[in-house]
């Protein structure tokens, strides 16, 4: 049996569509390579994450590493980085826009109320 039952280990480049999968299959690599020390996996997750966004993401938290002294929390880590870059709070977020935005001072659907009365007049 290989060690490594995952060869293809790739990239995050912060497309939120991908996350899903990527992020399984980092799970993956993780439990057949039997890196069980938190620092260890945080450390496999940020060497995979490539490009703008993420690269900036990566050098904020190897600039935490290197200040603290205590072993990082794994669950605070994997909750940060599924709302970091998960599709699903990308839709949150958009809903959250859609739903605070506003027409002038009014939100849209005082404005859109406004404007079907008005229609009907």
């Amino acid at each position: 049996m290989l060690k490594n039952m995952v060869l293809d280990l790739r990239w995050f480049d912060s497309d939120r569509t991908k996350f899903e999968d990527w992020w399984r299959g980092m799970r993956l690599f993780l439990k057949s390579n039997r890196v069980m020390k938190t620092n260890n996996r945080i450390m496999a997750i940020l060497a995979c994450l490539r490009g703008d966004i993420v690269g900036i993401y990566t050098q904020r938290k190897l600039d935490e590493l290197d200040e603290e002294i205590r072993t990082q929390n794994w669950e605070d880590f994997v909750w940060e980085i599924k709302t970091t870059f998960s599709n699903k709070t990308k839709a949150a977020d958009t809903k959250w826009k859609i739903e605070t935005f506003k027409q002038g001072k009014k939100n849209t659907v005082d404005f859109m109320i406004e404007f079907n009365a008005l229609y009907h007049k």
